[in-house]
């Protein structure tokens, strides 16, 4: 929006005596109202200084033709008020986004309408209302009969009023990033419209009135939810560019292949599937991204089966409901297809005639492992691994899959993807990001033909462009003040550029480097898939850092750098290049890619500071936490909490734990492992899949539960006496030996320690099982619960699980399936003894059940519909060691 203002501004003829461009000059003689133009949106109390100016100097206010406010000020409804007594106004521009929050993101301006008055301005051709919040579109613009430019891009309008057509002067006219979902059919009363950009809304068709748009060369329709366009597109002989991707389109119109001046036309990234061939065949048509060569779907086979499709709630391995969320199972798709909808969230649709056979599809939910999932830099996970199997399989239709995901407000101005992968490694898919009707809570939808595996991350948004030898833009659409410009003979052949912006706010900056002077721009990263350089420079815009414009420069005090793909080095590249400056921005040209980052600072030399505040940016400062359970001290929790979550947990958990406060702030990288380690005799269960010499392996994700709860204990010659001990908490492999010199050390900078949190355990209770009777003659028969193939559950196991019943034992036996006369004889055979109570319902279960191969399956079920998540979670670790085990002698003997 922001480079076409100045392309319209330049078609308008709205220049100034110094050749620069009225909407973006540099202030004359240092005020902020010279001659005929008023640029007020670079100060924070810009409408405070317009009113300051229209009270001294009224007389010279109202001739102004050209004025610039920012939105994101409270003193803006004044404003409008006065706004009408200037008469000669050619271009008014209103937008917001000049503010930021603090995570440095973008604020849409306060602008929700604007006063009937404005439409007496009878000169205005030119108006930018870009960054609001407007839900629609003010009357008062109607009224504006000299209006040529309109941009109301990025706001939130769901619908053009009917009469838009009367506009009948317009030429350009911006909508982008709103929520329109269709168009009024007056819209094709703009006879004179030459620039159309609808991009990034909500439209589902479009009214065969725009085929009336005859002035029309260029029209942005991309990223919205069309399913076909109309053949009165065909009309528009002026139509040069057309750009249709990214939509829902199945098929075109042949005859848009005849436009005698159509140079581009983009349908990348739709459904397309019958493609005529004057549209496949022709050089200016770009088609990637479509599942070209399939048949089309019927359109009666869809109402057909819309339905009448089945709909699977899924358990573990069955069709049926459940309420909690499931890590493995299976459900088999026929050809009538089926909506499948896991306990978890996600969703998958079938359509009819995407397999010819019957097929079983098994699904499991996998924690993420760093080894496998790479993040890259400033990449954030926001859900778990989806494996979908047979791994490969071919569908004949799209499968369309929908996964929930974490959605924290720190990823605002950031792209979700859906990640999926290939064996070797993890790559984008199409991703639209959604929210459920009811909950709202948000939703990454993606389609497939084959299934692997599938995983949502959060990146920097991306902007992509195909640059063409005859030069083009591309901007940003997360700062559209940043924008890289390339000119006609930059490259011999075409290539594709990407462009990546990381917002930074100024009180990050000070916070990170301890400066109160320093300030940065965004920094921007570029690349391409060419490794070549370009042929000629490509010239960068760069807005300054905040606080800094073209009236207060000190150019000693401004250094631009330069680092390496990795964020390793950075290098001070002032003086290697041409910078220019205006009010607002920083222009420079390069002909290599990479990281690109505008300071102002006092400090000679800053390499090193912005290296280290580019790693800082990519970790989160922690807490470790270790608590015991107040009922049952001999279990503990241990977690790893991000800084902003640390005291709604210790709030949440104060009722059932008790412990020591939590660790000092430590620093940690999204998906980095880390151990934990009880010493001075405190010994945990050795039997966890995450268990390695008695410590337990971590992998920290900023928006996943690191967490584990377990049993520990100690050396039985204790006495009875309580003990007192320690967890240790550091990066790295596990060391083979810990000092006690090691194990009192905090962390530091060379130090792999990040915390030591002491805890103390109670009394050792009777150790069950280590005698052949060790509670007044109850004795435990052997047993092998389950199978090998699955896991087994020994007499080992269920002592140790009856450890952890406690009062819930009647309840975990009547969901076992032990009758009420059953739960109340052992009831009154041991009315004294609750350990033995809890031991014969359990054993008395197992001797019944110890032919059953699903019985462990049962114990499982059993424990989750009793509230008692935490022994299920025991019982699946168990067993899965013991399928790991299994899997490891099978290979061994080579079978």
């Amino acid at each position: 929006p922001v480079d076409k203002t100045q392309k319209m501004a330049e078609l308008l003829g709205l220049r100034d005596e110094c050749g620069e461009g009225a909407l973006g000059a540099p202030l004359l003689g240092g005020s902020c109202l010279a001659d005929n133009r008023l640029n007020l949106d670079v100060y924070p109390d810009g409408c405070h200084r317009f009113l300051q100016l229209f009270e001294a100097r009224q007389g010279e206010v109202v001739q102004v033709e050209f004025l610039r406010l920012s939105s994101n000020n409270h003193l803006l409804g004044t404003t409008l008020g006065i706004l009408p007594h200037l008469k000669h106004l050619k271009s008014l521009v209103l937008k917001g986004g000049h503010a930021r929050d603090e995570f440095g993101s973008c604020q849409c301006g306060s602008l929700t309408h604007l006063p009937p008055d404005i439409g007496n301005l009878r000169r205005l051709t030119h108006l930018d209302l870009s960054f609001n919040s407007l839900s629609t579109l003010p009357s008062c613009i109607l009224h504006l009969p000299s209006l040529r430019v309109l941009l109301v891009s990025h706001n939130s309008l769901v619908a053009l009023p009917e009469d838009f057509g009367s506009l009948s002067k317009l030429t350009f006219f911006s909508a982008m990033k709103n929520h329109l979902k269709d168009l009024p059919q007056s819209i094709g009363e703009l006879v004179v419209l030459q620039d159309l950009d609808l991009s990034e809304n909500a439209l589902e068709f479009l009214p065969e009135e725009i085929g009336k748009l005859h002035s029309c060369t260029e029209m942005d329709l991309s990223g919205n939810r069309l399913l076909s366009i109309p053949d009165s597109l065909a009309n528009l002989k002026s139509l040069r560019r057309l750009h249709l991707h990214s939509n829902l389109l199945v098929t075109v119109p042949a005859s848009l292949a005849s436009l005698p001046n159509l140079s581009r036309l983009d349908l990348q990234n739709n459904h397309l599937r019958v493609v005529p061939p004057e549209i496949q065949t022709s050089p200016f048509v770009h088609l990637r991204g479509n599942p070209l060569g399939e048949p089309e779907p019927s359109p009666q086979a869809d109402e057909s089966h819309a339905g009448g499709l089945r709909r699977l709630f899924l358990a573990s391995g069955e069709d049926s409901v459940i309420h909690s969320c499931l890590s493995s199972g299976s459900f088999t798709v026929t050809s009538e297809g089926c909506k499948v909808v896991l306990a978890c969230g996600i969703h998958f649709y079938f359509p009819p005639g995407a397999t010819s056979d019957p097929l079983r599809i098994d699904f499991r939910i996998l924690a993420p492992n760093p080894q496998w999932v790479k993040l890259r830099h400033h990449d954030v996970l926001l859900s778990r691994v989806l494996e979908l199997q047979p791994h490969g399989v071919k569908f004949k239709q799209e499968v369309q899959i929908w996964m929930p995901y974490a959605s924290p407000q720190t990823l605002r101005q950031r792209e979700v993807v859906v990640w999926t992968f290939s064996g070797q490694s993890w790559s984008d898919l199409r991703t639209r990001v959604e929210r459920k009707r009811k909950s709202k809570k948000p939703v990454a939808h993606c389609s497939v033909l084959h299934f692997s595996w599938f995983l949502v991350v959060s990146r920097l948004v991306q902007n992509e462009c195909q640059v063409p030898t005859e030069g083009t833009l591309l901007f940003s659409s997360v700062d559209p003040n940043i924008k890289v410009t390339f000119p006609p003979g930059v490259t011999e052949e075409t290539r594709s550029v990407k462009l990546q912006v990381l917002p930074v706010s100024a009180e990050e900056i000070e916070e990170l480097t301890g400066a109160a002077g320093c300030r940065a721009s965004p920094l921007l990263c570029l690349s391409q898939d060419s490794p070549v350089d370009f042929l000629r420079p490509v010239r960068i815009q760069l807005p300054l850092p905040p606080g800094v414009t073209g009236l207060n420069l000190d150019r000693s005090r401004l250094h631009l750098l330069h680092g390496d793909l990795e964020g390793q080095t950075w290098d001070d590249i002032t003086s290697q290049v041409v910078l220019e400056f205006t009010h607002l921005y920083a222009v420079f040209e390069v002909t290599h890619f990479s990281w690109y980052w505008l300071w102002y600072t006092t400090k000679t030399y800053i390499g090193g500071i912005a290296k280290k505040v580019y790693e800082r940016l990519r970790m989160y400062q922690v807490n470790f936490i270790a608590l015991q359970r107040k009922k049952d001290p001999e279990q503990v929790l241990l977690q790893c909490v991000p800084k902003h979550k640390v005291d709604p947990v210790l709030k949440k958990l104060q009722d059932r734990y008790r412990g020591p406060e939590p660790s000092d702030m430590v620093e940690m990288f999204e998906g980095e492992q880390f151990f934990a380690a009880f010493e001075r005799g405190i010994s945990i269960d050795t039997d966890r899949p995450d268990c390695v010499d008695g410590r337990l392996s971590f992998i920290f994700y900023s928006h996943l539960k690191n967490m584990k709860e377990i049993y520990v204990t100690s050396p039985v010659d204790r006495k009875g006496q309580a003990v007192k001990g320690q967890v240790s908490f550091y990066r790295g492999a596990v060391p083979e030996s810990v000092p006690e010199e090691a194990s009192r050390r905090r962390k530091g900078q060379d130090s792999l320690w990040l915390a030591t949190l002491p805890i103390k355990l109670p009394r050792l209770k009777p150790c069950w099982g280590e005698n052949p009777h060790p509670l007044n003659g109850f004795s435990f028969p052997p047993l092998n619960l389950g199978n090998a193939e699955t896991g087994y559950l020994t007499q080992a196991n269920l002592l140790s699980i009856a450890r952890r019943v406690g009062t819930d034992w009647q309840t975990i036996g009547l969901n076992l399936g032990l009758t009420y006369p059953q739960i109340e004889r052992i009831g009154y055979n041991n009315r004294e003894d609750l350990d033995k109570q809890i031991l014969e319902m359990l054993f008395s279960w197992a001797q019944q059940n110890s032919e059953d191969p699903d019985c462990v399956s049962k114990l499982i079920r059993a424990m989750k519909e009793s509230g008692r998540q935490d022994i299920a979670d025991e019982v699946e670790t168990i067993v899965e060691l013991g399928r790991q085990k299994y899997r490891e002698s099978i290979r061994r003997v080579g079978l």
